[in-house]
């Protein structure tokens, strides 16, 4: 059966263990007929295997901003999952801060009103921050979906950060 494109999707990782499992996320969101692109923080390229992921989601693997003048090589997204998001970026996020090209796509998707989702993942210690909290509440505020830090113990939601995302584009598509 022939599944209709629902458009394209950018994955965004950030530097935690999760990140090694982007692939599971890839998959899935493949299956139900998303393009994906996979954009991940600098220093969460250390902990994937960024050509097997390019190779299945046959776009490159972006860490950086590309140089001025060169074409893009990804489409512009239609929706976007950060995940597993880390302290760094839920905090440099909600201040608008645009220092790596994570970051940038991030600041840019809140002002063009796409549907987001961001799945919160630290150490106990920093997601006990008090920022943490301020900016958590930030994003909410400006439509961002954010599903509470999941416990270390169990495994990493990603089924439920696509279906947030499904159902954020849904209701977008009843607004507009």
């Amino acid at each position: 059966m022939l599944r209709v494109s629902r458009g394209v999707l950018y994955v965004i990782a950030c530097a935690a263990p999760p990140a090694r499992e982007a692939g599971t996320l890839i998959t899935a969101a493949q299956r139900e007929g998303w393009t994906v692109c996979l954009l991940v923080t600098p220093a969460a390229v250390r902990f994937l295997d960024a050509g097997a992921l390019g190779g299945l989601t046959g776009y490159p693997v972006r860490s950086e901003y590309k140089d001025p003048g060169d074409p893009d090589v990804l489409p512009d997204p239609d929706a976007i999952i950060v995940a597993p998001a880390t302290v760094n970026t839920i905090n440099k996020w909600s201040a608008g801060i645009c220092d790596t090209l994570a970051l940038g796509i991030l600041v840019e998707a809140i002002g063009k009103r796409l549907p987001i989702v961001a799945v919160p993942w630290s150490n106990p210690e920093h997601a006990a921050h008090p920022a943490v909290a301020e900016s958590l509440a930030r994003l909410t505020s400006w439509g961002v979906r954010v599903l509470r830090e999941p416990g270390s113990d169990g495994p990493f939601p990603w089924q439920q950060a696509l279906a947030a995302v499904d159902a954020a584009v849904g209701e977008r598509g009843t607004r507009q």
